[in-house]
């Protein structure tokens, strides 16, 4: 029992972090062209956050039910997982790297439930829906697809949107321009931290839906009094959805929103002033095509990363002025943290569900 309420509150320690590590993702561009001082930004980055968390949990319910076999699934693995994933955000951070905290999560909870059954096997790698082919489930379909296509589209939706706007502003003076849109940007950085709500902070919702299920399958909330019967929670019948408690989605969602009003400095810096220097002109497009690409995506329960649609629709809004405008060593530099992210947070999840085996702590999950 001690040991699901410590994964449930490691849970909420990602969950924090991720809202003060992926702040940036939301208003580093409202940031650095100025419409809103940071404490403002923040404000609203928090309050969006908060309300697009508590919209929806398809995204919840891939990660509860849609990546690997729920029977190998310990308190233990997941314990193991949120640490890799914790320890690689906190990595990235100290650099200033946006790096995907949705992805180091995925690869924690992968990494930890391969070494807990010592296979492969217990990963879904794909189970497309014949009827609709990009509602399939499975690492495939959910991760490794959109973790390849969602920056291509938001690259390609920044650059198309920019360069219409280059167009049908062409006869406007500077000043026009950035009144204009340094209004029109609070509203897309509104939409910014909507959309991240919407997927960021339904990945720890899943994770704690699975600690529940696993600790009501072992049995150990029997003994629990009536009134802490809400925490159990069982996989529905095959065919049904699985459904986050609303107790959850409002814990996570004031959890991320606590964190968001933290902030993340460091990652700031990189987006919104090292890789492109921006305008509210450019911080509305960038903001406009990534919080799209966030919404489709959220509906369609696909967990993807906020801090790659972003920062590949800013290096879009900068390729549709000129390729020399991108800054191409910090693009690098974040090309590297996108690739590392899942083995990296797999590898130290792994790692330490090994060791957790080797002294005897836990033992190995049947494939």
């Amino acid at each position: 029992m001690f040991l699901i309420f410590c994964v449930v509150l490691i849970a909420l320690v990602f969950e924090y972090i991720n809202g003060f590590h992926d702040t940036a993702n939301s208003i580093a561009t409202v940031v650095a062209t100025k419409v809103l001082t940071p404490r403002q930004a923040i404000a609203l980055a928090a309050f969006t956050n908060l309300v697009g968390a508590l919209w929806g949990t398809a995204v919840a319910k891939t990660i509860a039910a849609g990546l690997v076999e729920t029977s190998v699934v310990t308190q233990e693995v997941l314990l193991c997982a949120l640490l890799g994933a914790i320890i690689w955000n906190l990595i990235t951070w100290y650099w200033g790297l946006p790096s995907s905290s949705s992805h180091a999560l995925i690869g924690g909870l992968i990494g930890a439930s391969v070494a807990s059954a010592k296979s492969w096997s217990v990963v879904i790698w794909s189970q497309p829906d014949k009827e609709h082919w990009y509602k399939g489930k499975g690492l495939l379909w959910k991760v490794v697809v959109p973790m390849v296509s969602s920056p291509v589209c938001g690259f390609f939706l920044g650059l198309m949107l920019m360069g219409l706007l280059y167009f049908l502003l062409r006869n406007w003076k500077p000043r026009l321009v950035s009144a204009v849109f340094g209004k029109a940007q609070m509203i897309s950085a509104g939409a910014m931290g909507f959309m991240h709500g919407t997927n960021d902070a339904q990945k720890t919702m899943g994770i704690i839906a699975l600690a529940l299920v696993a600790g009501t399958a072992d049995g150990k909330f029997e003994t629990l009094p009536s009134w802490l019967g809400f925490l159990k929670t069982t996989m529905p019948d095959s065919g049904k959805d699985f459904q986050i408690a609303m107790w959850i989605k409002v814990l996570c969602a004031i959890v991320m929103a606590a964190g968001t009003a933290a902030g993340g400095w460091r990652i700031i810096r990189t987006l919104g002033h090292k890789m492109v220097r921006l305008q509210p002109v450019h911080g509305f497009a960038a903001e406009t095509s990534s919080a799209a690409v966030i919404g489709l995506a959220s509906a369609l329960g696909i967990p993807v990363s906020t801090t790659h649609n972003i920062s590949s629709a800013i290096m879009g809004v900068g390729a549709a002025k000129r390729f020399s405008a991108l800054k191409w060593t910090i693009v690098e530099r974040m090309a590297w943290a996108w690739l590392l992210t899942i083995p990296v947070s797999g590898g130290l999840a792994w790692i330490m569900v090994r060791i957790l085996q080797a002294t005897g702590v836990m033992t190995t999950a049947a494939p």
